[in-house]
């Protein structure tokens, strides 16, 4: 009977290195610390290696751009996580929109949708619409506008969510298909810093979208403002369903 637990690890040991489970995509964040983003990092890094362990997929993480150095034909995906996407030197940027015409595909996260008018256009066309202002953070409704995008499973129809709800402006034309949407009638727009002219965009007010450009998908979400966000388990739902349609293009109803 002793030699029981002997048996049992051999048997383990001789189990073939395929059977063993293999991660089913890669995925490369970037999450670069600025003025107002940076205590969010370590809690998002936890969290998100927390969902690659659960759901099987691989993240490689970058603050400074240096992975955009190397292949980036291994990753499934390209997350920008609050890191504004000039930050990349010109070379690297180069390299990025060469791998979305290869078919590579971006996921763009709240402060990564802002760029300086002009000093990207080809990203600004990426993310899908280009940012004006945001009122100051507060409690809203979002609305859940595609039940059928998996960025919304697991999302009521009307979620409560505190948040700077981005205006932003189609100057591209791009076509977007919207995902989740602001209630402007549930906060106040208006309320900005002195200086400021808080503006509405009434009915048609996306905080999440998809789109396809060059030869991949993007997913966009204009929330993740602040480090609670990423212990909030509706939200990390929000995210996973973004990687998860972003790098296998399944999920969609």
């Amino acid at each position: 009977m002793k030699a029981l637990p002997l048996l049992a690890a051999l048997a383990v040991s001789l189990v073939p290195a395929a059977a063993v489970a293999e991660d089913q995509f890669k995925l490369l964040v970037i999450a670069a610390p600025s003025t107002y983003h940076y205590e969010y990092i370590p809690v998002a890094r936890e969290n998100l290696e927390r969902l690659a362990r659960l759901h099987g997929f691989a993240v490689t993480w970058t603050s400074d751009g240096t992975a955009f150095d190397g292949d980036l034909g291994q990753y499934a995906a390209v997350m920008f996580l609050n890191t504004p996407a000039e930050t990349l030197s010109e070379p690297r940027r180069r390299r990025f929109e060469a791998y979305m015409r290869g078919g590579g595909n971006a996921m763009v996260v709240h402060r990564a949708a802002i760029i300086p008018p002009a000093a990207w256009p080809w990203y600004e066309q990426l993310v899908g619409r280009s940012f004006v202002n945001h009122p100051m953070l507060q409690t809203g409704v979002v609305t859940v506008t595609d039940k059928s995008f998996p960025a919304t499973f697991g999302l009521p129809d009307r979620w409560i969510w505190s948040d700077e709800y981005y205006v932003t402006a189609n100057p591209y034309k791009v076509t977007i298909h919207p995902v989740l949407n602001a209630d402007e009638t549930s906060y106040d727009p208006t309320r900005i810093w002195p200086g400021q002219i808080g503006r509405r965009m009434g009915k048609d007010h996306p905080e999440a979208w998809y789109h396809s450009y060059e030869k991949g998908r993007v997913f966009v979400t204009l929330l993740g403002h602040n480090v609670e966000m990423y212990r909030d388990d509706r939200y990390l739902q929000h995210l996973l369903g973004g990687i998860y349609w972003t790098a296998t293009g399944r999920g969609q109803g």
